[in-house]
Formats: C-alpha cells, sequence, structure tokens
C-alpha cells in the first residue's frame, strides 16, 4: 500500500544486493587462498635434538619437510648459559632429518632453530 501510495518500485531493494554479493564471494576467495598459501609451506623444519660434544662444538638433528625441487636455506644457532649466541650454521637442507655440526666460539647450552627459507618463502619456518 506504501509502495503504490509514493511510488516505490519493489525491484530498487535488489539494486544494492548485485553490487555487494560479488564483493562478499571475492572476499571470501581471498580469505580461502590466503589460508590455504600459509598453511602449506614450501618448507617446514623442527629441531629434534641437540648434544654438546666439547667446548666448541655442538650438534644438532633437524626434521626437514621440503616440497619438490625447492631450494632452501636453514639457519640454526646456538646459545650459551647467559642466553647470547656463541655460533650458527647455515645449510643447505635434505628432504628427513638433517644432522649438523656448529662449530662455537665457547661452550654452548643450547640449541635454536631460527628455520628454514625459499626464494618465494621469505618467512622461516
Amino acid at each position: 500500500m506504501l509502495d503504490a501510495r509514493y511510488g516505490r518500485e519493489a525491484s530498487r531493494r535488489w539494486r544494492p544486493l548485485l553490487f555487494v554479493v560479488p564483493l562478499v564471494v571475492a572476499f571470501l576467495a581471498w580469505v580461502a587462498w590466503a589460508a590455504w598459501v600459509h598453511s602449506t609451506p614450501q618448507v617446514d623444519s623442527e629441531l629434534t635434538g641437540f648434544e654438546v660434544v666439547d667446548d666448541h662444538t655442538v650438534t644438532a638433528k633437524v626434521h626437514v619437510r621440503l616440497d619438490e625441487g625447492v631450494d632452501a636455506h636453514c639457519l640454526v644457532r646456538a646459545l650459551a648459559e647467559d642466553h647470547t649466541p656463541v655460533g650458527d650454521l647455515s645449510w643447505v637442507p635434505t628432504d628427513g632429518t638433517n644432522e649438523v655440526s656448529i662449530r662455537t666460539e665457547r661452550e654452548a647450552t643450547a640449541v635454536e632453530l631460527v628455520g628454514c627459507t625459499t626464494p618465494d618463502q621469505k618467512q622461516a619456518r
């Protein structure tokens, strides 16, 4: 009754939806893409153990998962009792468990895995 009195058409209510629906679909597609990219890295690593060999050497075991054909670099850091870095090592990993030896300037008490990166994945994982 109000539509007839004031001349408003019912089809006008659908016009904003023609603009909003594609924006919502595009936003949801972007969220899905971002979630997929960040949940499937090209390289992923985990420190599984370390052993202090002597005052100037520490060995670390790092498990690395690499996508096929990916060139990666990993970084581990040896820390002293006062948490200062006393040595680090960057290496090219292989898929699976990697055992590396870190040369230190004094005795290390811990090893920190900084992570692994690729040319396309700048954030260390």
